[in-house]
């Protein structure tokens, strides 16, 4: 079989790597030189503490079993099971806190409640106040600047991978006995199935295949990343906000905690929460918020920047290192929640695999995955 998949970031990078790895020729088609979005404008975590119990949570394991292995044979990918802690103060947010630890589906989540002193002795980093944690060792990150560069690399040492960078899909053309793109440089590739995977550019191709109500929105981020903390920070970190974001801890705790000790105004405002994690140079990517109402901003505003900066010293209980760079992303979410990814047939043998929203770098390798067994690749 002969795979076409269009887009070059996470979702289409491990579309390309599950199709070669079941034997199949694959030929990649990116519009950019690199992949440019949400696939290297993101935390790196593989984050399978907050999500949904049923589908989204077996996705979550599933990929995070694919990412370690994937890891182990691709080092440049980065791959490292930290965990996650979430530390707590006061108690309301222990309360939530002590409800996912309680949750049937807590053991495969890897959740445990820790005093604060236990909390230090898995990262001593957090040297500020709070009472407990939650900690999550399932959590796992990868570099995301340079995983898809690490994944294709790999790919490239198999003869049936090709790369076709800087060449924008325009066309689906009719071919008989094949399925086929033509680019902007007027060539055309054809193969046995096509595979769409353009993440949050829903315009122009998409948009004429899909149709106008495509059940797909796009989600706006800002983002920042220090110089080298000096030590290591031994899991990621979220704050209490990140109950309010993730769907597994909703419940009457959270309920009582958002009526009687609501986010602070900027967060609030911005729809924030605090996810933190450690790159491989010792710099920590912060963030985030989420901007849902079009046309969306086309500058980054500096009141989350600080909100974020004051939240992480009051859990390191030290300054933090110079930011080094700041950024916007943009990502494509299923306007329902509870989708994990938007799969659709869009012409015979042509797929359009969009809108994992926040969870594309957590999901991407069983979403893969799951379209290469529901097309009997």
């Amino acid at each position: 079989m002969r795979v076409i998949v269009v887009g070059a970031g996470v979702v289409g990078t491990l579309h390309a790597w599950h199709a070669v790895e079941r034997g199949h020729e694959v030929v990649q088609i990116e519009r950019e030189a690199e992949a440019r979005g949400a696939s290297l404008r993101n935390f790196g975590q593989i984050w399978v503490s907050g999500r949904a119990g049923g589908e989204e949570l077996e996705t979550a394991l599933r990929a995070r079993e694919l990412w370690e292995a994937i890891g182990a044979r691709v080092p440049g990918l980065g791959f490292r099971a930290n965990g996650s802690l979430t530390p707590v103060r006061g108690a309301r947010e222990l309360a939530v806190a002590e409800a996912a630890v309680g949750r049937p589906d807590a053991a495969a989540r890897g959740y445990k409640l820790l005093t604060a002193d236990e909390a230090r002795a898995v990262n001593p980093v957090l040297r500020g106040s709070f009472e407990a944690a939650l900690h999550c060792e399932r959590d796992a990150a990868v570099e995301p600047r340079t995983a898809q560069l690490a994944l294709r690399e790999e790919l490239s040492k198999s003869p049936l991978y090709t790369f076709l960078p800087g060449r924008e899909v325009r066309d689906i053309v009719d071919v008989v006995g094949e399925h086929a793109v033509r680019d902007d440089h007027g060539d055309v590739h054809s193969g046995d199935v096509v595979v769409l995977c353009t993440g949050a550019w829903l315009g122009g191709l998409v948009r004429e295949l899909a149709g106008p109500e495509l059940p797909v929105r796009r989600v706006r981020l800002q983002m920042m990343q220090t110089d080298p903390l000096g030590e290591p920070l031994t899991t990621s970190v979220a704050d209490a906000d990140s109950f309010r974001y993730y769907p597994a801890y909703r419940g009457p705790a959270l309920d009582e905690l958002d009526a009687h000790q609501p986010q602070a105004a900027t967060a609030a405002a911005h729809r924030m929460q605090l996810l933190m994690v450690q790159r491989a140079d010792g710099g920590l990517t912060i963030g985030d918020t989420h901007e849902y109402e079009h046309p969306f901003a086309f500058d980054t505003l500096e009141d989350p920047y600080d909100h974020l900066a004051e939240v992480v010293e009051s859990f390191l209980g030290r300054p933090l290192p110079k930011i080094r760079r700041r950024w916007a992303g943009v990502y494509a979410q299923c306007t329902d929640p509870s989708r994990v990814v938007h799969r659709q047939r869009v012409r015979d043998e042509v797929w359009l695999v969009t809108g994992p929203g926040g969870r594309g770098m957590t999901c991407s390798p069983a979403i893969a995955e799951k379209t290469a067994d529901e097309l009997g690749w």
